[in-house]
Parts: structure tokens; sequence; C-alpha cells
């Protein structure tokens, strides 16, 4: 069969080739590809950067979730192949546990690029018993740029939305309360202070991590000894900006204030498989939209290069 073939010991991108068929087992099925997203995880997961790659012996296939015709001609949102085989094929093997139909009318190819970003911000929200004001770093990135659209879409108060591009920050929902960022410390911190004003946000969304992070734990760093109001739940989600930042122990102390992860292996599979239908009906009736570049299998190179800032790249047969 065709497929994007990558050796991770010797490959940064993959080329198109031939590669063995699947074979079926007890607790995989054989679907045809219909539509696959290149994500930032997707890159990383296969070229081994990603805590959940997998060493690999030889060439894989990479991909990890898309929308696949099962042998009935259904049309199911499924994903987790079973290696060294990915979703970047013409034939994929499945697991059977992880198939969510298609609402009717739902365009695959909007729902190959938009239920890994998406729902990396639509879980933790949902979380939330309330929301308040909600801060997204990175929000000029197509995570970003989703996480701000659930938050509205959930009934937040106010969303306030970071990024480097003023004039990615100005494309955003009117009404979203943007900071743009010059990359220097206090400066960037005092920034997000006015944003933020007298009220504790209820929840970062953090898709960058790094400096950036750094720059909103100065923001958030409250000074002397009156206690804060309102609890701030800081979802570490994405490092586009580095995998390490320096946490202020004071902040820890000054504020109330949780700060976890939100990814594969800390978020609930038990939650996961409640809200990913949920959020297919977001998707499916447009009540989160997302721009996309649309490739065949046979251009996977310049589909896994495709860095359109804010823009989703999807791969077809």
């Amino acid at each position: 069969m065709h497929a994007a073939i990558l050796d991770p010991a010797s490959d940064t991108t993959p080329h198109y080739g031939e590669f063995a068929d699947p074979e079926p087992d007890a607790s995989h099925q054989i679907v045809e590809l219909v539509a696959t997203g290149i994500h930032n995880i997707t890159r990383r997961v296969a070229s081994g950067q990603h805590y959940g790659s997998m060493k690999a012996a030889g060439p894989i296939i990479p991909g990890i979730e898309g929308v696949v015709r099962t042998a009935e001609g259904a049309l199911v949102y499924t994903g987790f192949p079973r290696a060294p085989f990915g979703m970047l094929a013409e034939r994929i093997p499945v697991a059977g546990g992880m198939a969510f139909p298609l609402p009717p009318d739902a365009d695959p190819v909007t729902i190959a690029a938009g239920m890994n970003p998406g729902a990396s911000s639509w879980m933790p929200l949902r979380q939330q018993e309330t929301l308040g004001t909600v801060i997204v770093t990175g929000a000029t990135g197509v995570a970003g740029q989703m996480a701000v659209a659930n938050a509205r879409l959930l009934g937040a108060t106010r969303v306030i939305a970071l990024g480097r591009s003023q004039a990615a920050l100005d494309a955003l929902p009117e009404g979203t309360v943007t900071v743009a960022l010059i990359g220097e410390r206090e400066p960037d911190a005092a920034a997000i202070r006015d944003a933020i004003g007298d009220e504790s946000p209820s929840i970062v969304l953090d898709y960058v991590w790094g400096p950036v992070a750094e720059t909103l734990f100065a923001a958030l760093q409250s000074h002397g000894l009156d206690e804060v109001e309102g609890r701030t739940q800081y979802i570490q989600i994405g490092a586009a900006g580095g995998p390490d930042a320096a946490l202020p122990a004071s902040l820890l102390r000054a504020r109330p204030i949780a700060i976890a992860g939100s990814g594969a292996g800390s978020a609930s599979m038990k939650t996961l498989m409640q809200e990913l239908p949920a959020y297919l009906d977001v998707l499916a009736r447009g009540g989160v939209t997302l721009r996309t570049n649309v490739y065949p299998l046979e251009h996977i190179a310049e589909a896994w290069q495709d860095a359109t800032p804010g823009v989703r790249a999807v791969v077809v047969p």
C-alpha cells in the first residue's frame, strides 16, 4: 500500500512510498484513510521528541488520529494505530474501542484538523464548574485560536489572549482581550497584569511554557499578605516556547493556584471518551472553525513542512 514512511533514526521528513499492508488481529480492524491532520504532536511523536514517542527499530508510518472509513462504509474518528503503522497510509489497523461515528454532514477535513488541537482546551475547560476570566498563551496558533473560541462558547466571562503577532491577535473574535508580547519580561508582565485587573483568572491554558510562562508567573504574583480571592487553575498543554520554566516558590504561597498538565497520560481516559463525541458535534455544527491546507498523501513532504501560521495541514488519500 502507499504510505508516508519515516525512519526516526535518519529522517526528518516522511517520504511517499510502498509499505507492507497491515493485517487484522483480535483487537484491531483495518480501516481506510479519509483525512488526518499534521499536528505538532504528530511531528514530535514521529521524531522521538515527545514523551509519548516509542522506540522504533526501523521505518514507521506517522500519524496518531483522524477520520477513516470502516469496512462497513461508516465514517468514524479514531486513532492510536498499531505500531509501526500510523494514520498516514491508505490502510490502517486501529483498535475497535476508539471509534466515534461522525455526525451527519460533518466535514471529515474539519474533524481531522480540529479534534486534536481543539480537544486539548475543551477538556480542561469543561472540568471547570464556572468560567470567569480565561487566559490563553500562544493564542495565535491553531490550538490557541480554538482555545479562545472554546472558552467563549462555554461561557467565559472574559478571555485574555497572549501572543506575539498583533495582526493575528486582532483577527480573534471581537470582545477578546489581547496582549501582544514583545519578549521582555517586565513590560510583558505589566501588560498582562493590566489585562487581568483585580479578578483572579479562573484558568490559564498554556500552549507555550518556557519564558512566556515565567512572564505569566510574574504577572500573577501578588504582593502583600492579604488573602487573594479566587482560585486559578494553571493548565500546561504545550511547550512551543521551551521545555522548562522556573516556577517561583512565592507564587505558590501568595495566590491560591494549582498547576497541572493536560495530555496523554495525565488526562483521564474516561473523560476523554465522554468528551470526544461532544466536541465532534461542536466542530460538525460549526461552533468552532479553523483554516486548513489540504494535501494528497503523495505530497506528504510538503504537508509535513507546512508551517502556515494559524492554519492546519490535513492529508487525504
